[in-house]
């Protein structure tokens, strides 16, 4: 039973296979970050999670409580363009030269560093408020 699926696998253009990866990339609704808010304070699990992943880390004593900046830039405008490819590569390989450390060793920016993305989206996004977020999700 297994052969006719390797043949089958093996019989598909590549295009088909990177087609939708590429699409994906290419279209911003497709792309979009999921996170979920209410009243600017009430987030989805994933999203709190996040929220605390920038907490636990303590990414404001370089980017600022709010997120606006102090040492290491601005959040709130680095997200207007960045995509979570460069946010991975920033998280897990760091900016050394520019006092960014790689966060590459750490279990919890590993488990959660799409949803620090998604929490950090919502901020430049103007949708979730600074200052302290309650999960909408019970847990």
């Amino acid at each position: 039973m297994k052969c006719p699926s390797i043949l089958l696998r093996a019989a598909l253009p590549v295009a088909f296979l990177v087609l939708p990866v590429a699409y994906a990339q290419t279209n911003p609704a497709i792309a979009q970050v999921a996170y979920k808010v209410v009243d600017g304070t009430k987030v989805d699990g994933n999203t709190f999670l996040g929220w605390k992943t920038w907490r636990a880390l303590d990414c404001e004593r370089c980017h600022g409580a709010q997120q606006q900046g102090l040492v290491g830039p601005s959040l709130v405008d680095a997200f207007k363009t960045l995509d979570k490819t460069e946010f991975h590569r920033t998280v897990f390989g760091g900016r050394v030269a520019k006092g960014m450390p790689d966060f590459s060793s750490s279990q919890m920016m590993q488990k959660n560093w799409e949803n620090l993305y998604a929490y950090l989206k919502g901020r430049s996004d103007g949708q979730i408020k600074p200052g302290d977020l309650q999960s909408m999700d019970p847990k």
